[in-house]
């Protein structure tokens, strides 16, 4: 039995009068729901499930809650940042939430990408069947032959060639590339900038075209998954792109990126969130009634009883630390939470390794299975500490700042 709504702590102000109640109606919805497709998506694969996620998504669209972070004009619940992070939270607690609730990664920040920067025709040609649901997206920035924590030293590179731009190069982890319709592609358009941050500009590339390949999925712990619940290698070999395809202005492209990544990281820190919150309930479940001896709970251990409490404390802890970042970023934009946002990313995937290693651990054998998701969250979950920005980086720079003040003189990186 849950004690989520015991331990939960008080609404922090969400910044729009309907954030706590979408986040109890998507809760409600996810109670009834989940249990067996989770279940099916475990035992079968993402692949053979997406029928029964495709049912799940008109239901969703049927009870009037889909794409709550997505403005209403565009089909959306609008709601605020804050709003949507309790919701995300929601989702979070089980695989497929973000996916049916039509606001999974990396297609909602691509919508909010095409919301902001998009010209009128790329909203409709590309946003508005995305935001339906009808296709899906990926972001192909990462390279093999670079280091992902230095996004600015590329190869990939679009040439223009009259009213085209002709794009070469090589990427990987391009999450949910396979059955994508088209990608967000980072490549370098100016190469001879002063500043490496004005070299790479973000061009739509349809996924049909010709030159775009698939290379494979890459294996993560293991498993290649499939569909959205993949991440693939890719090669772009001399592929054409219209120069209206081009997302904003040239040279942009890192400017772009970052501010992808402000409300990307809410939305995946209040996921990690759920996440924590579905472990807990199934640490505490497990600890409660599994029995050592007869009449003896697994609970009773003094380093059971540790771990619950270091949990409970831990996970409350993040959450306000991520509903403080969502509000700042609301009110006053994403540069005045450069610390909170820093602060998040790395305090927040730490908390979530360490509390799926303990519901993990109070499982026992059961927990290196697939009849719980903790194994699949163990191994898929591990690079949240590595993804938009590894630890060391946001840990560096959050220091740096604040030893900036302090008067120590910025040094050159």
């Amino acid at each position: 039995m849950s004690a989520h709504a015991d331990s939960t702590p008080p609404s922090v102000g969400t910044g729009h009068p309907h954030g706590s109640d979408a986040a109890e109606r998507v809760r409600a919805f996810l109670d009834a729901h989940g249990p067996a497709l989770e279940r099916c998506v475990l035992a079968e694969g993402w692949t053979a499930a997406e029928p029964a996620l495709d049912d799940l998504r008109a239901r969703v669209r049927a009870a009037g809650l889909w794409a709550p972070a997505l403005p209403r004009e565009w089909g959306g619940m609008g709601l605020s940042l804050p709003a949507f992070a309790r919701v995300s939270e929601e989702l979070g607690r089980w695989l497929f939430g973000h996916y049916v609730f039509g606001v999974p990664a990396p297609d909602m920040g691509n919508m909010e990408l095409l919301l902001s920067h998009g010209t009128d025709a790329q909203r409709e040609r590309w946003l508005r069947p995305l935001a339906a649901g009808q296709i899906r997206s990926c972001f192909a920035m990462t390279e093999p032959e670079h280091a992902g924590s230095n996004p600015v030293v590329l190869s990939t590179t679009a040439v223009r060639a009259g009213d085209d731009y002709v794009l070469r190069g090589h990427k990987w982890f391009t999450t949910a590339a396979e059955g994508a319709s088209f990608a967000i592609a980072m490549a370098v358009t100016n190469p001879d900038a002063p500043r490496p941050h004005e070299r790479a500009s973000m061009l739509l590339v349809p996924m049909d075209a010709p030159g775009v390949e698939i290379v494979r999925n890459l294996p993560v712990m293991g498993d290649a998954g499939g569909g959205w619940a993949s991440h693939a290698e890719v090669r772009f070999h001399d592929v054409r792109v219209p120069a209206e395809n081009r997302l904003g202005a040239e040279g942009a492209g890192f400017a772009l990126a970052q501010e992808r990544l402000g409300p990307g990281r809410i939305h995946h820190c209040m996921r990690w969130i759920g996440i924590c919150e579905r472990a807990f309930d199934l640490m505490c479940g497990r600890a409660a009634t599994r029995e050592l001896a007869p009449g003896e709970p697994l609970g009773r251990q003094q380093a059971v009883q540790f771990w619950v409490a270091e949990s409970r404390a831990e996970i409350d802890a993040a959450r306000l630390l991520v509903l403080r970042a969502a509000e700042r970023i609301e009110a006053e934009g994403q540069h005045a939470a450069r610390d909170e946002v820093s602060a998040i990313k790395f305090h927040v995937a730490g908390v979530l390794q360490r509390v799926l290693d303990r519901a993990l651990q109070v499982h026992g054998a059961l927990g290196m299975t697939y009849e719980t998701p903790l194994a699949f969250w163990y191994a898929h979950e591990r690079a949240a500490r590595i993804y938009d920005g590894p630890d060391e980086v946001h840990k560096a720079a959050l220091g740096s700042r604040i030893l900036q003040r302090y008067g120590m003189p910025r040094g050159r990186r």
